[in-house]
């Protein structure tokens, strides 16, 4: 009988203690998992269609069960500026990482990362996959913000990387996007404080060129045909465009280019099989997203986790005759933002507003309940997350773009505005022109009309525009200065 008695009051003492740990844990601040590839089409995805073959059901799930942002861009269209740039929540002129060069990190000690202040906020966080900034060996590759680091240099390689596992430098067997998913899945199972709320960045080389498909993936698409890009964007000829990007789709070098009105026209399919081996390089990446999600599920945290799909940039996939990224069209520009919450976001919603990628950072510690420092230049999209249609949200956004040191005939310097009816591209050159287009008209971005005397207000009120967006986010126009004072400071 006493021994009954005891067990009764055991396990009435234990029933509060459970209910006050659950109760604790749902007054957790939410995880975040922040999932990124690199160079993806922001309509190369399952259920945008366009390629009726390409299968991706995890990247769809989020879709599916959160929210699609239908116009989301980026600041600057090249890798490490990106990337800086939604960590930081600046424009690459502010936080300096202005081109992907090994000698470049942004000012982490003026422009902390988000992850830095959820670290102060008491959130542990990871860095899993690809940074692509300053090429750092040993413990200084370890970037601040991060409790946990696995990473490596650059491109990084797709088969048997050298890595950088909290600043130890060493060889890891396999696929690299295999084994940034074990990675992540590892630490989220066994090496983070289960005590804490986390911020996870699996930021993935795929699908990076040049595309090498997982083994269990080659040659899938290798039977498929590829459909022609949206508005017959292939059939470009850049009559009435800009000089520069005659040489750009000439592949020429400069002093042997000759100057010709329009090119002709390239036939269709352009790359088909660097395009096939990109689709099937995209399909680990959903593998990967689907395991992740599975241990989250397994672990407890997925309802509490908000869970972010993108990219570093856009890409094209044949648009204009290209396959590369960097400049203003729409193909380069835009990228997938999918964005998972059940708390908070109602399930298949697309928010059309027009988010950046310095909009991240800022909403990341909106819904952590972290002040938000007044450096960070985006603003925080939880109001759109929450469809509250009487929030006031930008009617334009500024792009940028900086010569390659490395491809100086990849494009000019340039400045960008885009409303939601028209784009400006200022190339920042004596001896050519600029670009406008009517994006309700041609969304291909196929007529330049920056010669037709009848948009001369349209012009006039976009540099109006860009100049009162230049004087918002401080542009710098001498914008190489954090180049010119690191270039010299090779990473040791």
């Amino acid at each position: 009988m006493t021994k009954k008695i005891h067990f009764v009051v055991l396990l009435l003492l234990l029933i509060p203690f459970d209910s006050i740990a659950q109760s604790n844990k749902q007054k957790l601040p939410p995880n975040f998992l922040f999932v990124m590839v690199d160079d993806q089409a922001y309509d190369a995805l399952g259920f945008y269609d366009r390629y009726p073959f390409l299968e991706t059901p995890n990247m769809d799930r989020l879709a599916r069960e959160g929210a699609n942002f239908t116009n989301f861009f980026v600041t600057q269209s090249l890798c490490s500026p990106s990337r800086a740039s939604f960590l930081t929540g600046t424009y690459p002129h502010v936080h300096g990482a202005t081109q992907n060069k090994g000698q470049l990190d942004p000012n982490w000690k003026k422009y902390p990362s988000y992850t830095s202040i959820l670290q102060q906020q008491g959130y542990e966080t990871a860095m899993v996959g690809k940074i692509h900034m300053a090429h750092y060996r040993g413990k200084k590759h370890v970037r601040p913000g991060f409790d946990y680091w696995f990473s490596f240099i650059g491109q990084g390689k797709y088969f048997d990387p050298m890595v950088n596992e909290n600043g130890k430098d060493y060889r890891e067997k396999g696929y690299i996007t295999d084994i940034l998913t074990n990675k992540a899945i590892q630490w989220l199972k066994e090496k983070r404080n289960v005590n804490k709320p986390f911020n996870l960045c699996l930021w993935h080389k795929a699908v990076h060129g040049p595309h090498s498909p997982a083994p269990r993936h080659s040659n899938i698409y290798k039977k498929e045909d590829i459909p022609k890009p949206p508005f017959n964007t292939h059939e470009e000829n850049f009559s009435g465009k800009p000089e520069w990007q005659r040489i750009k789709a000439s592949s020429s070098k400069r002093e042997k280019y000759q100057r010709v009105d329009s090119l002709p026209r390239k036939n269709w399919p352009i790359r088909e099989e660097k395009t096939k081996k990109m689709l099937e390089t995209l399909i680990a990446v959903d593998e990967s997203l689907g395991k992740v999600l599975e241990t989250l599920e397994e672990i407890g945290e997925l309802e509490n986790t908000v869970i972010v799909f993108t990219s570093d940039n856009g890409y094209f996939m044949g648009e204009h005759t290209y396959s590369d990224k960097r400049i203003a069209y729409e193909p380069s520009m835009r990228i997938p933002m999918l964005i998972r919450y059940p708390k908070m976001i109602k399930p298949g919603i697309e928010i059309k507003e027009m988010c950046l990628n310095i909009d991240m950072a800022p909403t990341f510690l909106d819904l952590s309940n972290s002040n938000i420092p007044s450096y960070m230049q985006g603003e925080s999209m939880v109001p759109l997350l929450k469809e509250n249609k009487e929030v006031a949200w930008r009617d334009a956004a500024m792009f940028e773009y900086y010569v390659d040191d490395k491809y100086p005939d990849a494009g000019p310097n340039m400045l960008a505005v885009r409303t939601e009816r028209y784009k400006l591209v200022d190339n920042f050159l004596k001896d050519d022109i600029d670009e406008l287009y009517d994006l309700k008209k041609d969304p291909g971005e196929m007529n330049n009309l920056i010669n037709d005397s009848e948009f001369d207000d349209v012009e006039k009120n976009l540099r109006n525009k860009l100049e009162k967006l230049r004087d918002k986010y401080k542009y710098n126009v001498d914008r190489d200065w954090w180049l010119r004072q690191v270039v010299n400071q090779s990473p040791k």
